[in-house]
């Protein structure tokens, strides 16, 4: 599946690129633009960037899962992120409420 239309990104590369910087530190923190400069690529339209934080989030809770170390303070720590992606990354999406869409 491709996540980003501008750089031609898909989710194979991008789960690839987020697990080899996981093996490299497992508790750096992961962000849309240090996966992207790791790719030697840049956010152009950004578009793709919250569907990117999901993916960092599901492969670095499954990631920590498969290495059993400290989970519970994993799952905690990525539950409060999704809680405050729902709070604040979720109603507006390209400075536009949900309800306006054209298409």
């Amino acid at each position: 599946m491709l996540v980003c239309q501008c750089n031609i990104i898909t989710q194979k590369e991008l789960d690839a690129q987020v697990r080899a910087m996981l093996d490299e530190d497992p508790w750096q923190l992961i962000v849309p633009a240090k996966v992207y400069h790791a790719m030697a690529k840049r956010g152009r339209c950004c578009g793709c960037f919250p569907n990117v934080v999901e993916t960092i989030i599901r492969v670095t809770e499954d990631y920590h899962s498969h290495a059993q170390e400290g989970e519970a303070s994993v799952v905690t720590h990525l539950d409060r992120v999704r809680a405050l992606r729902e709070k604040f990354g979720s109603k507006f999406n390209e400075r536009r409420p949900k309800g306006h869409r054209a298409a």
